[in-house]
């Protein structure tokens, strides 16, 4: 596979990167300008005391978990490996056992209950997320986490370099570049690639992300509460494979597409009520404002209103506007108390400690 590239961020006059100084975040790219530190060979105790957790959500994928599950235990031999079966109708859960990963199960079907068992039931230092589909490169992994030590950041993320491929699926591909976007107006532009599964995560973010998302939706929520709480990130850009013959995607363009669009949906009421019901607001005064331009104009010509229940209906959309906007207000006060309280929460975890040493 192709080496991993990490864009480098532009640099303010302190040295400091533009995007880490305005938002609190990192974007890396392009390996070969690593210092060598970065990039070195790592053996089982190059992270040092450090506790290193993969975690593997899994649906019917015997297929591919125990090539999966070699690669990390090859680059990260340290580690635990676990994986989370979903209730697979195939020997996914007996050969992921075979091969060596500790095996939890979680009947209810969707990634985000898989992922909201992981983050509850696994203890670590350091979470390392991917897919066993075998589509994310394992031997990326120790770069992955020695960049969140190093760079004292909080969530580290794979982004797909061939992910507008996507396994052949052009609805795939469009759908991540219209998400990404609207992502980007919604919550700031953060993240180029809010749907990556490779992710490396400290016990901090970990433990103090609420997790609510059911479905393949959960990596937008995971990318909204680091946007939200301003917790420091990193992308680096990994090669994106292909999945396995006869191993079909478990994504519905379609019905993931509508679920995903409704999750931004709840997110942004939950995070910008100001937007949210201001949108609403400003949507139903426009609609007021037209409907009375011909009353007012007559109005001014004979002194009259002649459409009295046109003229109570405007006056209802106004009250309606009124009231949005004064909800709008109201909740984007106990928002700012909540993400308050989600702040505190963070930052009373320790922070993963720079111990990484490099091969001797």
């Amino acid at each position: 596979m192709s080496s991993p590239a990490i864009t480098s961020p532009a640099r303010g006059p302190n040295g400091m990167s533009a995007d880490r100084a305005l938002r609190g975040r990192a974007t890396v790219a392009d390996a070969a300008a690593l210092p060598q530190s970065m990039t070195a060979s790592l053996d089982a105790d190059a992270f040092g005391s450090l506790s290193i957790a993969v975690v593997i959500p899994c649906f019917n994928e015997e297929r591919s978990i125990t090539g999966v599950i070699a690669d990390f235990q090859a680059s990260l031999p340290g580690a635990d490996i676990y994986v989370f079966d979903n209730g697979s109708t195939d020997s996914t859960r007996r050969v992921a056992s075979e091969a060596g990963a500790i095996v939890f199960s979680e009947p209810r079907r969707g990634k985000g209950n898989v992922v909201r068992r992981m983050f509850a039931d696994v203890d670590a230092d350091v979470y390392v997320m991917a897919d066993g589909d075998g589509t994310y490169d394992a031997s990326a992994a120790p770069l992955l986490v020695r960049s969140l030590v190093e760079e004292r950041v909080d969530m580290v993320v794979g982004t797909r370099s061939g992910v507008t491929d996507d396994a052949g699926r052009k609805g795939h591909a469009v759908g991540n570049r219209i998400f990404n976007l609207l992502y980007g107006g919604m919550f700031g532009f953060d993240f180029s690639d809010i749907f990556s599964g490779y992710r490396v995560m400290s016990r901090r973010f970990v433990k103090s992300f609420p997790a609510l998302s059911a479905g393949f939706e959960i990596e937008t929520e995971m990318s909204v509460h680091a946007s939200q709480l301003r917790i420091p990130t990193l992308e680096v850009s990994l090669p994106y494979g292909r999945r396995l013959e006869g191993s079909p995607s478990k994504l519905k363009t379609f019905r993931d597409g509508f679920r995903i669009l409704r999750t931004f949906m709840f997110l942004l009421k939950e995070t910008s009520p100001v937007l949210f019901y201001g949108g609403f607001a400003a949507i139903t005064a426009l609609l007021a404002v037209v409907l009375a331009i011909p009353l007012v104009q007559t109005y001014i010509a004979t002194g009259l209103v002649p459409r009295i229940p046109t003229a109570v209906l405007i006056t209802g959309l106004m009250v309606i506007a009124a009231l949005l906007t004064t909800c709008g207000l109201i909740l984007d006060s106990l928002a700012f108390s909540r993400r308050e309280q989600k702040r505190i929460l963070y930052l009373s975890i320790p922070a993963v400690r720079a111990d990484v040493r490099e091969k001797t």
